[in-house]
């Protein structure tokens, strides 16, 4: 069975582009993926398709309603209608109804890979001055930012969110190992990369590339990795999984350059 994920938005245009591109096309070409794009205002009660009112207790700004969005959801999702009074509790098993918001917890690596082991994901693409809070309270299993900025709307971090899970399914991307070669898998950054020609404008690869020692070729990309990871997102190192004998490295390795854990620099 694909990866089924349902996105409601206002603005179902500002997908065409991402999706139809690179990995995701190819990912739902092959049946690894179904993204179906769900306008809101399918579910407005009047003709002049109104899925927003002005906020309770005044102030600037309008909000999404609640009835919009839960009456999509239950067309999305049909066994929560059975619970009226607590929809997440009639969730089937694998399904996670998520909420961009530039309140919810920061999306990251780890957030994708949870979810590309989920069968349905609902992306509610928040907008304006936000959506009812009972949206939030009742419906909604995870709420994501992709970063401390406020943009538009949802949309652009739904696309971030979804181009980040699709190509962790098995036979999104070509060589099935790089995912997990790649930034923030192991918990701390990539190694740096070379390709042809070896000698450009008098800079070359390191000799350590071209040796065809396969295992010191590893050794030295870790070591690269925890470097510059040191060097550029220390905080990371904080949670990585490090061997002891990787720990004392780096903390030579900050004796030696003059920084400690907190330094960025």
């Amino acid at each position: 069975m694909p990866l089924r994920i349902d996105v409601l938005t206002l603005f179902p245009g500002m997908f065409r582009g991402p999706l139809d591109e690179s990995i995701v096309k190819r990912a739902q070409a092959a049946g690894l993926v179904a993204i179906d794009l769900v306008d809101m205002r399918r579910y407005a009660k009047d003709r002049h398709r109104t899925v927003d009112d002005r906020p309770f207790g005044g102030g600037p700004g309008m909000v999404i309603k609640p009835d919009i969005v839960f009456e999509a959801v239950e067309d999305l999702v049909p066994e929560i209608r059975a619970r009226p009074a607590a929809p997440l509790e009639a969730l089937p098993r694998g399904t996670r109804i998520i909420l961009t918001d530039p309140q919810g917890k920061r999306f990251d690596q780890a957030a994708a890979v949870d979810l590309a082991q989920m069968r349905h994901l609902v992306v509610l693409c928040g907008h304006y001055e936000g959506i009812d809070e009972r949206v939030r309270e009742h419906l909604v299993t995870d709420a994501f930012s992709i970063g401390d900025v406020v943009l538009t709307g949802g949309e652009l971090a739904a696309m971030v969110m979804i181009d980040a899970v699709v190509r962790l399914l098995p036979g999104a991307v070509g060589k099935e190992a790089s995912p997990r070669e790649d930034s923030f898998f192991a918990g701390v950054l990539d190694h740096p990369h070379y390709t042809r020609p070896a000698d450009f404008r008098g800079w070359s690869v390191p000799d350590i590339l071209v040796s065809g020692h396969h295992r010191e070729v590893a050794k030295w990309r870790r070591r690269q990795a925890l470097e510059r990871t040191a060097a550029l997102r220390p905080d990371l190192l904080e949670s990585a999984p490090l061997t002891p004998a990787e720990r004392r490295w780096l903390a030579d390795l900050a004796a030696a350059r003059g920084y400690d854990g907190n330094n960025k620099g």
